[in-house]
């Protein structure tokens, strides 16, 4: 290829390049503008469903039913995906219209009011998404509230205008008012009260929803559905007009239903309550005026449930929130009690590896020398039972080390027993023995004479020990002495409610304030802040309490007390 030919060949390239990105984009862009056809086509279908399903009442070619289902479906859709859904509306007013009411009003004025209903309820809807900073979820009272004051303006404002238009082409007399301008503005507040906050929960909750969910829920489904027939019908059947104040009755399952399971319950039981009031009355042959009536009473128990519902959903959000956060409280605890141990006995793993080691090296010598006398021509029996007696305890000395090791290290659920406090102590000593004995501290362990038992976490208390003795130690070795001592001390407290242990050392002292226990808080160059804090959780979750006894140079004391037992060894 020549120099010559480099520009045209980079252009062919490039052409080809695009030409294959714009066939991958229009394939691309096809299938999704198939998609959304097929969902307009569906979403129209349902509309015109429910219209045909929900149109009861006629007058003058209007229809007057105070309950529009297929507006509430349709403003919920204005809602997740946009104003522009609104020409849906308008061409699902216009089929209505023509083939399901069989109007005979001008063609002028039928797509009139088509684009009078559609602007206003897609207006409302522009608004509400843009301006009112409104939560598709419904997850607070206020979003409720924006929604019906949405739909309360928006259905105002278009039986107005259609009111007006029809007066104005006197397709209806001021007479006429009465008859369609209040079902149709009760009908379309109540199909935006019930079905909107339906669907809307139904498009954000819809992939969490299960057979077996709805399985669990047959028993009480089946109550309500017997409780809102009866009340219905006591509604209904017996008489027109007066009755409607059965209607109340309703206020018990709906709120049932929002009490179990927040919005969620709230609007299924809201939308079936409605469902079969409008059965019921189209059945019993009602006027559009006792339709509107009835309607009034459902719109006040919407409303009530719809917040009641939502005012539940908070509260087990809130609670769900404080059970989580305790949880993860509980785990960051966990972890830096954990890491506080690991930081203790950082400090002591060269010591306690040559703790080990002593008893395995002498071990390893007596078996040599119990196999040279039992090789030898005259076996000495008693010798050699002798040094393996030395020989099993130097190995179960060892043993204990490992095991009271593990033991400590174990992350796990806190394991409550009665203790004495002496073992407690013991156990903490020879895990700290070796690493003071490394440094040429000496530790003294006093503990007062028939103790009574305590109930606890036997880890954790160790956990409280190791550390005040590990302190203790860097305490010691931060003053230079060569004659570092530590005391530990167990003993009754004045009240003989609770035994105290107290950890003094010779050491550099120790600030005094409440600050020494807080959290992330350490006067040491390397220190975590963790350890007196951990302490101190433990002490108090055991009932107990923790404090700087004495601030000393020389004779530093910590002290915490625990109570007597209170509960069986077999309390949880």
């Amino acid at each position: 290829m020549s120099i010559e030919d480099l520009p045209r060949q980079i252009t062919t390239a490039w052409s080809t390049k695009l030409r294959m990105l714009r066939a991958g984009a229009r394939a691309g862009g096809s299938a999704a503008q198939l998609r959304g056809v097929i969902g307009v086509i569906t979403l129209l279908i349902a509309y015109l469903v429910l219209e045909w399903a929900s149109f009861i009442h006629e007058h003058k070619g209007i229809p007057v039913t105070p309950w529009n289902p297929a507006l509430g479906l349709l403003f919920a859709v204005m809602l997740l995906k946009g104003s522009g859904y609104g020409l849906v509306l308008f061409a699902g007013v216009v089929i209505a219209e023509v083939f399901l009411v069989r109007t005979e009003l001008p063609w002028a004025i039928v797509l009139v009011m088509a684009a009078l209903l559609a602007g206003s309820f897609a207006a409302a809807a522009a608004a509400t998404r843009r301006y009112f900073r409104f939560d598709l979820g419904l997850n607070h009272v206020r979003d409720i509230l924006v929604l019906l004051a949405a739909g309360i303006v928006a259905a105002a404002i278009s039986t107005a205008l259609l009111s007006a238009l029809l007066l104005a082409a006197d397709e209806l007399t001021t007479g006429d008012l009465a008859q369609s301008a209040l079902p149709l503005f009760v009908g379309d507040i109540m199909g935006i009260a019930v079905i909107t906050p339906l669907v809307l929960r139904l498009s954000l909750r819809w992939p969490d929803l299960a057979s077996r969910t709805l399985i669990e829920i047959i028993p009480e489904l089946t109550l309500y559905v017997i409780v809102v027939t009866c009340t219905l019908w006591l509604s209904v059947s017996v008489g027109t007009g007066a009755n409607y104040k059965f209607l109340s009755l309703l206020f018990l399952p709906v709120v049932a239903a929002a009490l179990r399971y927040g919005i969620d319950g709230s609007c299924a039981a809201l939308a079936a309550t409605q469902l079969g009031l409008v059965v019921l009355l189209h059945q019993s042959g009602h006027d559009a005026a006792a339709f509107t009536e009835f309607q009034v009473v459902m719109l006040a128990l919407t409303t009530s449930g719809l917040v009641i519902g939502v005012v539940v959903s908070e509260r087990q959000r809130a609670d769900l929130a404080a059970y989580e956060a305790e949880a993860r409280l509980k785990e960051m605890q966990a972890q830096a009690a954990r890491a506080a141990r690991m930081n203790v006995v950082s400090g002591m793993a060269s010591a306690l590896a040559h703790e080990i080691n002593q008893p395995m090296t002498a071990a390893r010598a007596l078996a040599r020398s119990v196999q040279q006398i039992l090789r030898s021509p005259a076996v000495d029996t008693g010798r050699a039972d002798g040094n393996l007696a030395v020989l099993i305890a130097q190995i179960d000395h060892a043993t204990d080390v490992v095991r009271r090791m593990r033991e400590f290290l174990r992350r796990g659920q806190p394991r409550f027993s009665t203790l004495e406090i002496r073992d407690v102590l013991d156990d903490a000593l020879m895990l700290a023995g070796p690493d003071a004995t490394a440094k040429r501290i000496a530790i003294e362990l006093v503990v007062d004479a028939m103790l009574p038992p305590i109930f606890g976490d036997r880890v954790q208390l160790q956990q409280v020990v190791l550390n005040l003795i590990h302190n203790a130690a860097e305490a010691i070795t931060e003053s230079g002495r060569s004659d570092g001592r530590i005391g530990v001390r167990a003993q009754l407290s004045a009240g003989d409610g609770f035994i105290e242990v107290g950890v003094v050392d010779n050491g550099v002292g120790a600030p005094e304030g409440r600050l020494l226990f807080e959290p992330q808080t350490s006067h040491k160059k390397d220190g975590l802040g963790l350890g007196l804090s951990i302490c101190a959780s433990i002490i108090e979750a055991h009932g107990g309490r923790i404090w700087l006894n004495s601030s000393v140079k020389g004779a530093t004391e910590l002290r915490f007390s625990l109570p007597l037992q209170t509960r069986g060894p077999n309390t949880p």
